[in-house]
């Protein structure tokens, strides 16, 4: 088949992207795939239209790649793609409309109260913040609506702390969210196909000296230690897959997804958020949890690549 993989683009998360889509271009290369490495950018239009490619493999993270965008313009193309639909893509990057389908699915995640920049600026919501301390608590997270990879994210200790979390998460998004902190152990699920899902086993990221598990925890060798699979109890690794997988049915993914939770000190788990296009880099979680399940890396990336569709 001739798989053209979409890489690059110019958001935060470029470095990531180049690394997830050379894995994905040499897995699809070593399986017998003629593969077009395409660098998105003004020209993709024009250049998927010149090398008219059976299906595009996105390995695009962040705005642009896993907000529908670029969904949106292969489905105009009539070019199958990786990953979920345009509307899967939009609700797992608006982190606030996540969260209301987590909810309605009745998945566990923590508390919050999201405004944006004019709310700050315009209507004094700002005033509002020692009410929001009170129900959420200390400490606190902040974090941009719609950014991927932990950036921007700060937890606030002090109170004092919060004004400028606020400021460095609005450097990223227009909208931000105040989100109650939940002590525990990081975990991942990555969740693989569609008709019928299944989650890969539980993946536990423990960073080395570091509040939580930031950009730079995710992407540098030797910050964390990734664990596959998690040690937990049976029951608690099959409420993690049960999780995952309602999060992966009620925002409409298909192909592949990752959904991350907090286990906290009692045992129960909360949902963070959900990850359209996971990272396929060598310290990425979805290649470590195929591996915890006898999967190779070639063989996700051949599962991946047949799920492709247009639309849903």
């Amino acid at each position: 088949m001739r798989v053209a993989v979409l890489k690059g683009g110019r958001s935060l998360e470029r470095e990531v992207s180049l690394r997830s889509g050379a894995n994905a271009a040499a897995a699809l290369r070593r399986l017998g795939h003629e593969v077009i490495e395409v660098d998105a950018d003004r020209s993709l239009v024009r250049t998927l239209r010149a090398e008219r490619p059976e299906a595009a493999f996105i390995a695009l993270h962040g705005r642009g790649g896993e907000d529908g965008t670029v969904q949106e313009l292969l489905e105009i193309l009539e070019i199958p793609y990786t990953g979920p639909g345009v509307l899967a893509c939009e609700r797992a990057m608006d982190k606030v409309v996540a969260k209301a389908h987590f909810e309605a699915a009745g998945v566990p995640t923590p508390a919050a109260y999201a405004f944006r920049q004019e709310a700050f600026r315009e209507l004094g919501a700002g005033e509002a913040l020692g009410e929001i301390r009170e129900r959420l608590g200390l400490p606190l997270v902040v974090k941009p609506a719609a950014q991927g990879s932990a950036l921007g994210i700060s937890v606030a200790h002090e109170p004092g702390d919060i004004p400028s979390a606020l400021m460095t998460a609005l450097a990223y998004d227009d909208r931000v969210l105040l989100e109650r902190f939940v002590p525990g152990r990081e975990l991942a699920i990555s969740v693989l196909g569609t008709a019928d899902p299944w989650a890969l086993p539980v993946v536990e990221a423990i960073p080395r000296n570091r509040d939580f598990y930031d950009f730079e925890s995710r992407y540098t060798p030797g910050l964390t230690e990734l664990v596959a699979p998690a040690r937990l109890p049976d029951e608690v690794a099959q409420e993690a897959a049960r999780l995952a997988i309602a999060c992966y049915r009620a925002l409409g993914c298909r192909g592949v997804s990752r959904v991350d939770m907090i286990l906290d000190p009692d045992d129960r788990l909360w949902v963070l958020e959900i990850n359209a296009i996971p990272g396929m880099t060598d310290t990425s979680l979805l290649p470590k949890a195929a591996e915890a399940a006898g999967l190779g890396f070639d063989e996700v990336v051949e599962r991946i690549l047949a799920e492709a569709a247009l639309g849903a």
